[in-house]
């Protein structure tokens, strides 16, 4: 009996000993699970109301199995937290990871801006370009469709007024005899003022109008009188008028005049001129590039300028003679 109480007391010794250095399981483990002196002194009891501390620990061993038990159970929860939040943060990082990885695959997707301006914008522009050019050129020619439609649907007609345009004169044929206006009524004429040192524009205006009368006559049998009335009388002397005019047309009439009689007859036919580049007797005459239609009353009808050809010279004349014709 006395050893057994001996190797109790020396066994909860240790047991004392082990709770300051090792943990309460391992002290326990020291132990057996019975012995005759545990089960003399305390009878045997269910599972769940066994003590956790053995018998004959005192109020100090139990402190210190208390502090060693909050201290293990709060490292451990300190490990799961510090576990839990290197979970999360790996987690996190494992995201953001893929997160970067997506956003440089879409990086990678997109297409590399070059320089300031792209083939894409380039031919943007050209069509934008090519648009409006073709919707402006639709809107011009509607525009001008319009406008002769708006042109046609007026009834054509005589004038309200009459130009002022042509009157009296008295000039010298190429023939040297004295004429007036009176000598030419009862024909349509077609007069052009010019001189006959004229280098170019003078012999093609009157080309031009030799051509128109003959096409005239042949196309609406109408007899037309061409007149060329000089603007240069200190050159153009009859006889040089002469020998100018029939080079042209042997129907062509010339007349010619003093400065004063040049002078009023183009006035008489709004006609501008004035001599220029004068060197010596050698200069030009600038002039109004203009043909008359005068009708057989010598009251003047309309003006063909140096745009019209022959052909529509010839056409304007006959329109214009026969619409005079339509409404008398």
């Amino acid at each position: 009996m006395a050893t057994a109480i001996w190797r109790n007391a020396s066994r909860f010794r240790n047991f004392r000993r082990c709770l300051y250095t090792h943990t309460l399981s391992q002290c326990r483990s020291s132990f057996p699970a019975s012995s005759p002196m545990t089960d003399s002194l305390h009878p045997p009891s269910p599972p769940f109301l066994r003590p956790v501390i053995a018998v004959g620990a005192d109020f100090k061993s139990l402190g210190i199995c208390g502090r060693y038990l909050s201290n293990s159970t709060t490292a451990a929860t300190d490990n799961q937290e510090k576990a839990s939040f290197s979970s999360s943060k790996a987690n996190s990082e494992g995201t953001q990871n893929a997160g970067g990885s997506q956003q440089n695959s879409g990086d990678a997707g997109k297409p590399v801006r070059g320089g300031p301006v792209s083939w894409l914008s380039f031919l943007l522009l050209l069509a934008t370009g090519i648009g409006i050019i073709l919707y402006y050129d639709k809107v011009k020619k509607r525009h001008i469709e319009e406008i002769s439609n708006a042109s046609k649907a007026v009834k054509e007609g005589p004038s309200a007024g009459k130009a002022a345009i042509g009157g009296p004169f008295s000039l010298i044929n190429h023939d040297g005899k004295r004429v007036t206006e009176k000598d030419f009524l009862g024909k349509w004429t077609l007069v052009y003022f010019g001189f006959t040192h004229c280098p170019d524009i003078c012999p093609d205006e009157l080309q031009k109008l030799a051509a128109a009368i003959d096409k005239i006559k042949e196309k609406a049998g109408i007899e037309i009188v061409p007149v060329f009335i000089s603007v240069d009388p200190e050159r153009d002397t009859p006889e040089q008028v002469h020998e100018y005019v029939k080079e042209f047309h042997p129907k062509l009439v010339g007349l010619t005049g003093n400065s004063d009689e040049i002078k009023k007859v183009a006035r008489a036919y709004r006609v501008y001129y004035m001599k220029t580049e004068e060197e010596d007797s050698d200069y030009l005459v600038d002039h109004s590039i203009v043909m008359y239609l005068m009708d057989p009353n010598m009251e003047f009808v309309k003006f063909f300028g140096k745009n019209n050809d022959v052909d529509s010279l010839t056409d304007g004349v006959i329109k214009e003679i026969h619409q005079r014709k339509k409404y008398r």
